[in-house]
């Protein structure tokens, strides 16, 4: 299973890339106003560190404009993929830019038949959302299955992301599940290697070690 950084934010990209925990990197334009940076310069700066696919998304809403966007977006890096909304032009979109060789990702997915269509339409990563949907009581995770299933039967590449993921639990229920990747915010990242009880047992071996140096 693959680990992307959801995040702009370089030092914590660069942590990833240290613990050998990132093996890409998503945005989008929050992200990008969280991080106080240039659009086009700190993309450029992530792609100058990390090696795998770095998704990237624009404003645009028809698919001449996500079409435009993502030539664009390509030459900002060598691993640049286009984030493009899950609407009828997107689609549209996805077709032209993946037949150009620009590698996409269609975003904002909250339904079987929605990644269906992505899958339909060749598209190279797919993002079903799960923590937007537990949100209004949904059940997140059970929509992966639902596009494991799906993609498992027709032999489908398009590689699904699990996206807007809250907490470590969802990370392990994603590849419980079988998701190809999961993208994850660093607070995420950072929960994971933390747990109560190792703590707790780091201290006990300190204080042995202490206790036997007075010996």
């Amino acid at each position: 299973m693959k680990f992307f950084l959801d995040t702009a934010i370089v030092e914590d990209i660069k942590n990833a890339v240290q613990l050998g925990m990132c093996d890409g990197v998503t945005t989008n334009p929050t992200l990008i106003m969280k991080s106080g940076r240039d659009h086009m310069e700190v993309i450029k700066e992530i792609s100058s560190i990390v090696d795998g696919p770095i998704s990237v998304e624009g404003n645009g809403m028809t698919a001449d404009e996500m079409i435009k966007e993502g030539k664009e977006f390509s030459t900002w890096g060598k691993n640049i993929v286009v984030k493009v909304p899950m609407t009828e032009e997107g689609l549209k979109a996805v077709r032209v830019l993946e037949k150009e060789g620009i590698k996409t990702n269609v975003t904002l997915v909250f339904s079987p038949s929605q990644a269906l269509l992505a899958a339909k339409a060749g598209a190279s990563y797919v993002s079903p959302f799960v923590g937007r949907l537990d949100d209004i009581s949904h059940d997140g995770m059970f929509l992966v299955d639902e596009i494991k299933q799906i993609y498992s039967n027709y032999g489908y590449k398009t590689e699904i992301i699990v996206a807007s993921i809250r907490h470590p639990l969802h990370v392990v229920e994603a590849a419980k599940a079988g998701a190809d990747i999961a993208t994850i915010p660093a607070k995420v990242l950072s929960l994971m290697w933390n747990h109560p009880l190792t703590d707790k047992g780091i201290q006990k071996f300190l204080e042995d070690s202490k206790k036997n140096e007075k010996h």
